[in-house]
C-alpha cells in the first residue's frame, strides 16, 4: 500500500475500515469494526462518548501510538499505518501536539524548558527555539511564568503550559484527551476557550475527546461514539 493517498483538500485526518480489538482474559473486546470517519481541517471536532467506548483508543489511531488491525489511517494524505514504529513516532514528534488531562509537565523542569523539549526532539534549538517558546507563552499568557516549575501553578496555568508546548512546534494537528477532566468548571471553560481560539485563529485542526457536553459550545462539528460507530450530533442537541 502506498504510503500517500489522493485526499479531498478539506480533509486532514481519514479513517477507513478500521478495525480494532484487545484480548481482555479469555475474550477478545471489539472496539471497533469497520470504522469510517474524516476529519476537516483548521476545525474543532468535539468526540463525545462514555467511559469505555473506545475515545482514547481513537486517538491513539489518529496519532499512530496504535495501530488498527485492519483498515487504514490517514493524516494529511499520509497513510499512518503503512510507517514503520519508528517513522511513526518521528511523523507523530514533527505534526502532532498533544494536551492530556493530567498536563503530563515534566516537575523538574522550568516552564520553558518543558517548552523546549519537543523543539530539541525536532532538532530546533538556540534563538530558534527561545523565539518559538517566547511566542507560546505570550498565546496563553503566561509569559512572566517561564522561570517557574509546573508544582509553582495552579492546575488550570499547568495546562495552559500543556497547551503552548502542544503547539509549540507548529503541528498539523492537535489532539486533546479529556483537556478539563482534572480542572473545576470555571477553569475548564478558560481552557476551552483558549485551545478554541488557538485554533481558530491560526487554521489548526483540533481533535478533543471528551465526556463533558460543555465542550460542544466550542465545537465546529460534534460526534459521539456510540458501540464504535460515530454518529453526527446536531449543536444544541440534547
Amino acid at each position: 500500500m502506498s504510503d500517500t493517498t489522493p485526499e479531498r483538500r478539506d480533509v486532514l485526518v481519514s479513517l477507513r475500515g478500521v478495525h480494532k480489538g484487545y484480548r481482555e482474559g479469555d475474550r477478545e473486546r471489539v472496539v471497533f469494526a469497520g470504522l469510517d470517519a474524516e476529519i476537516e481541517r483548521g476545525r474543532v471536532t468535539v468526540l463525545l462518548g462514555r467511559s469505555g467506548t473506545g475515545k482514547s483508543t481513537l486517538l491513539n489511531l489518529v496519532s499512530g501510538i496504535d495501530l488498527p488491525d485492519a483498515g487504514e489511517v490517514l493524516v494529511d494524505g499520509r497513510s499512518l499505518t503503512a510507517l514503520g514504529e519508528r517513522e511513526r513516532t518521528l511523523y507523530r514528534r514533527r505534526h502532532i501536539g498533544f494536551v492530556f488531562q493530567f498536563f503530563n509537565l515534566v516537575q523538574t523542569l522550568t516552564v520553558r524548558e518543558n517548552l523546549r523539549l519537543p523543539l530539541e526532539l525536532n532538532g530546533v534549538r538556540g534563538a530558534q527555539a527561545e523565539s518559538a517558546v517566547t511566542a507560546r507563552l505570550e498565546q496563553v499568557g503566561l509569559a512572566d511564568r517561564g522561570e517557574s516549575f509546573p508544582d509553582q501553578l495552579s492546575g488550570g496555568e499547568q495546562q495552559r503550559v500543556a497547551i503552548a508546548r502542544a503547539l509549540v512546534h507548529d503541528p498539523l494537528l492537535l489532539l486533546a484527551d479529556e483537556p478539563t477532566g482534572n480542572l473545576d468548571g470555571e477553569t475548564g471553560r478558560g481552557v476551552l476557550e483558549l485551545l478554541a481560539r488557538l485554533v481558530h485563529g491560526t487554521g489548526r485542526t483540533l481533535v478533543m475527546v471528551t465526556h463533558s457536553s460543555e465542550a460542544e459550545a466550542y465545537a465546529d462539528r460534534c460526534l459521539v461514539l456510540v458501540d464504535g460507530r460515530l454518529q453526527e450530533r446536531e449543536r444544541g442537541a440534547v
